[in-house]
């Protein structure tokens, strides 16, 4: 319902926008002086007010919050129904979906097959969150990388320990409001939905992800931890997919196969490359993390004076910064407001490096990848020796080279800014959120040079958007790389099925459709759907279905 323009008469419930100055944004008072103003009523007739929307306009130093709001006039308000986490049961004999990964893709998927009344069974190499929080220990204390168990792999994927910002721009591909109340019905806070970039937090997450799965366990699906992936199965007759193994030698079998692997599962395209299945190169993006104090970014974004620190009822304030030079993005990525650099590598013999922030956001640093795009051509040197890898290879020597520049021990090579724009080391280093640690290097000489130009330009241009933003102490940390998957496993883009293999649906961030939470599970949810229609209507044909093996 649109916010109406003119008067409002007789009982009814509507929906209006109103605007206050931000300090008053959770005073019901102020709320209805403002809506008896906009609606031309008094405010003895506003029987209710629900907060549906909430966001900061801090374009000038008098910031405002913008609210929408549904308001009961003459009547109370329809009472709201409380979130459930609670499932349908799966029908006896319901046909299978193999899901292999359990991130926001795979899990929501699940849901949603199990309200079609398909029974999910889920395959994740990693291990449960509970468990894979104690794993993060050897990485943060020791520099050593448990492979199937660490930042990017495990219960929840990459987003469980990688802040939980729930902020999308993926509006048309699904029910946005759907996910954020599947994660409120888990446990996560109910502001998620009225907040215009709604997050969670890394301390949280763990906590709702294993709720998620075990409504999913409940309702009759499955969640089998431990299991890589290693082959697809597909049908001798019908070249369908029907079933995988996996390296600690067990086969799943399915009437169907959704992909929801993330995109640092290497291996998976390692595999699908040897079996001869599609994938296509596509842009993606590296670089660097930046960071700050919190206090610089909160005094550039609310317009603070000298000396004045950010009122508490303002969050710890973001930026986006995006420019185009010479035919290449230059923007920066997954912003974290009060939060930490987190070591992401997959492998000892890397480092990868992205950003996390607790639900309280009261770091006292902020921290933003700051990246350029990469086109498929600019990996052709790499094809003659990786072919469709190249992508991957290209990432994975960045990552070594970090390694490498940082001394090992999963310290990151670090140079300040100011000296990367100059092209000199950094004789000191700033502190860090970083916790293994960071090794001062020459950032400007280990990256490709044609990143290097565009990076030292965008980097200029963001210091004059933002003044401040390039100030002595702001830091650059090596080597951003997993902004999104180098490889495309494609589909049909009605039936979501894999163009050569009936049955396989490639969906979320490792198959190069999503990026992020909320867009990796609608992808799922809608991938499950596909998958639910395709066997429909395989079952529907006169041929016996194909015949799929025997688990072992």
């Amino acid at each position: 319902m649109q916010a109406p323009d003119h008067p409002v008469s007789g009982p009814s419930p509507v929906i209006t926008d109103i605007v206050v100055p931000v300090q008053a944004s959770e005073n019901q008072e102020a709320w209805k002086s403002a809506i008896a103003e906009r609606l031309g009523i008094s405010t003895s007739s506003i029987r209710g007010m629900r907060l549906l929307k909430h966001s900061i306009d801090s374009r000038q130093r008098n910031i405002k919050a913008q609210l929408r709001i549904m308001v009961g006039i003459g009547a109370d308000l329809p009472p709201q129904p409380p979130l459930s986490n609670t499932l349908p049961i799966v029908p006896s004999g319901a046909p299978v979906l193999l899901i292999v990964g359990c991130g926001p893709c795979g899990m929501f998927a699940a849901i949603r097959a199990i309200e079609l009344g398909w029974k999910p069974v889920i395959l994740e190499r990693g291990k449960d969150a509970s468990t894979r929080r104690r794993d993060l220990a050897p990485i943060l204390r020791e520099g050593r990388v448990i492979p199937n168990s660490n930042y990017c792999f495990g219960e929840g994927g990459a987003g469980t320990f990688s802040d939980g910002k729930l902020y999308t721009r993926a509006t048309k591909r699904g029910p946005v409001q759907r996910v954020y109340e599947v994660f409120v019905a888990n446990g996560a806070p109910e502001r998620i939905l009225i907040d215009a970039h709604p997050h969670i937090g890394s301390n949280l997450l763990p906590r709702v992800v294993m709720s998620i799965r075990d409504s999913i366990i409940a309702a009759g699906g499955e969640v089998h931890f431990g299991q890589r992936m290693t082959r697809l199965i597909t049908d001798p007759k019908y070249g369908s997919a029907c079933g995988v193994e996996t390296a600690e030698g067990l086969t799943f079998s399915a009437d169907a196969v959704l992909l929801a692997t993330g995109h640092s599962a290497r291996d998976v395209y390692r595999q699908f490359a040897g079996q001869g299945i599609r994938m296509e190169a596509k842009p993606f993006a590296v670089g660097v993390r930046i960071e700050h104090e919190q206090s610089l970014i909160d005094a550039i974004q609310y317009h603070l004076r000298p000396g004045e620190t950010r009122p508490r009822y303002l969050p710890a304030a973001r930026y986006n910064l995006a420019t185009k030079i010479r035919d290449r993005g230059v923007h920066s990525f997954c912003m974290c407001p009060g939060g930490f650099i987190v070591p992401c590598a997959t492998e000892n013999d890397e480092v990868v490096v992205n950003g996390m922030s607790l639900s309280r956001r009261d770091s006292r640093f902020a921290n933003s990848g700051i990246v350029v795009t990469i086109e498929p051509e600019d990996t052709t040197a790499l094809e003659s020796e990786h072919g469709i890898l190249a992508g991957i290879a290209f990432q994975r020597q960045l990552e070594v080279a970090a390694a490498v520049a940082g001394g090992g021990m999963q310290k990151a090579p670090a140079q300040r800014a100011v000296d990367f724009i100059a092209g000199k080391l950094s004789s000191n280093l700033p502190e860090t959120s970083y916790f293994p640690g960071i090794t001062h290097a020459p950032l400007h000489e280990i990256l490709p040079a044609f990143i290097v130009e565009r990076m030292r330009e965008g980097l200029e241009l963001f210091g004059r958007q933002m003044p401040g933003f390039l100030n002595k102490d702001a830091l650059l940390i090596g080597f951003e790389t997993r902004t999104s998957s180098p490889l495309r496993i494609p589909r049909d883009p009605d039936t979501f099925q894999h163009p050569d293999i009936p049955m396989l649906f490639p969906c979320g961030e490792g198959a190069g459709f999503a990026g992020g939470i909320v867009s990796a599970a609608l992808d799922g949810m809608k991938g499950a759907e596909c998958a639910c229609t395709a066997i429909k209507a395989q079952s529907a044909k006169t041929s016996p279905l194909p015949q799929k093996p025997q688990t072992s």
